[in-house]
């Protein structure tokens, strides 16, 4: 095998005991490890991870990594104050990293977004090794897009030139969409040079995220919503996804179906949820709010029959892939998305797995809704067409580790 014993260490300023970590990280390196590759994870974690029971955990993940050919290391991670908070934990971090280097004869480090980025470089000024940027997201430009920052502040200067920097040290780089990567080699470091590149989409386990009918009876039952037509919403609420549009759009499906029903599967604020819908005239046996625990995820969206996503359309995130996309089709569901984000107009109007809303319009939220009650009249042929998408786009171990291996492969290759 072309990557058997290649030494690569990876730096993720997300902690593993998160959900990104152990959806977007642990699964693409189990992967690479059963390929061959040593790694040597940097993450940094949460203070909860520092706890006794963050503790116990570290120590169990720890050992199930080991067993997959990844040698696991964590720093703490500080978040305030904010500028201060992020410079410590980049210079403990090239500290600690650069005594990886040393002992587990690094050949490459893989830097999960910005923040690892600037250890990379560092690493890289003072060893031999290679080096790949995983994009992810445009930092400055979502700071700008958030108005947290303006084009031209400090902040913003500072995070340009240090990601021009970055790219230019770069031996590979790795987008979420097709659609950036046009924008991004134009940038300072990339233009006019060739770079190792690869589009690599949030995915999914789909050996765990599947459609069970078992599992839709159960769920379906427990909530008393056996004869319902169910669309769900999975993940936070607020930030980046247009909550309120997506209760708009509750709204309309209710009034259009009687046996609509809306399942929010949200951790937290649940008052803002049920103010929405109230002031909207839902009624509250229209609508579930559950918390549900990350294992149970699967489950509720078997018992769905449509998985919903609005997220704020803006320059930044033409490079955002939404994971909870991968999941709804992973599990047999329809998506109604709206425009703008990543590669989801194409994914849309190429593969025909659901509705494309081009802005927030009653009329745009009927179109949809006709959109989905047709992809709903033959349910087991939409189930097996999503599935079958996410099967060749968003699988784990195919979009993503095979991407990744050939990316390895090809960085690895270079002047050795």
């Amino acid at each position: 095998m072309a990557l058997e014993g290649r030494s690569v260490l990876y730096v993720s300023y997300n902690g593993m005991l998160d959900p990104l970590g152990q959806s977007q990280v642990i699964p693409y390196l189990r992967e690479l490890g059963k390929r061959g590759v040593l790694f040597t994870l940097l993450s940094f974690e949460r203070p909860a991870a520092f706890e006794t029971d963050g503790l116990a955990r570290c120590a169990e993940l720890r050992d199930q990594l080991a067993s997959d050919n990844i040698e696991w290391h964590w720093l703490r991670y500080h978040q305030k104050p904010s500028l201060p908070a992020t410079i410590y934990d980049v210079l403990s971090g090239i500290r600690y990293a650069a005594k990886l280097v040393r002992r587990n004869r690094i050949e490459m480090v893989h830097a999960r977004s910005h923040i690892p980025a600037t250890i990379a470089l560092a690493l890289k000024k003072r060893f031999p090794i290679k080096m790949i940027f995983d994009v992810r997201g445009l930092m400055a430009e979502e700071y700008v897009d958030a108005k947290h920052w303006s084009h031209g502040s400090v902040p913003y200067r500072l995070t340009k030139a240090m990601e021009g920097r970055a790219l230019a040290a770069s031996d590979g780089v790795v987008t979420l969409t097709e659609r950036i990567w046009p924008v991004v080699r134009d940038w300072n470091g990339l233009r006019g040079r060739t770079v190792a590149h690869e589009v690599v989409p949030c995915c999914a386990d789909l050996e765990v995220f599947k459609f069970s009918s078992a599992d839709r009876e159960r769920r379906r039952a427990e909530l008393a919503l056996s004869d319902r037509f169910i669309i769900v919403y999975s993940g936070s609420i607020d930030g980046w996804y247009l909550t309120p549009e997506m209760a708009d759009f509750f709204c309309a499906f209710t009034r259009e179906r009687s046996d609509a029903h809306c399942l929010w599967l949200s951790p937290g604020k649940r008052q803002r949820i049920d103010t929405l819908m109230k002031e909207r005239g839902v009624e509250s046996s229209r609508y579930t709010i559950l918390a549900a625990a990350p294992k149970d995820v699967s489950s509720y969206l078997s018992a769905s029959d449509a998985g919903l996503a609005f997220i704020k359309p803006c320059f930044s995130k033409l490079a955002s892939s939404p994971t909870k996309n991968a999941e709804y089709l992973a599990c047999g569901l329809p998506l109604i998305i709206n425009a703008g984000i990543g590669d989801s107009d194409a994914l849309i109007t190429r593969e025909g797995v659901g509705a494309l809303v081009t802005d927030f319009s009653e009329a745009e939220y009927a179109r949809a809704i006709l959109t989905i009650e047709k992809l709903a009249r033959d349910t087991d042929l939409t189930r097996t067409r999503t599935r079958d998408v996410a099967e060749r786009l968003f699988d784990v171990r195919v979009a993503g580790a095979e991407r990744y291996s050939r990316l390895y492969e090809t960085v690895l290759a270079r002047d050795s």
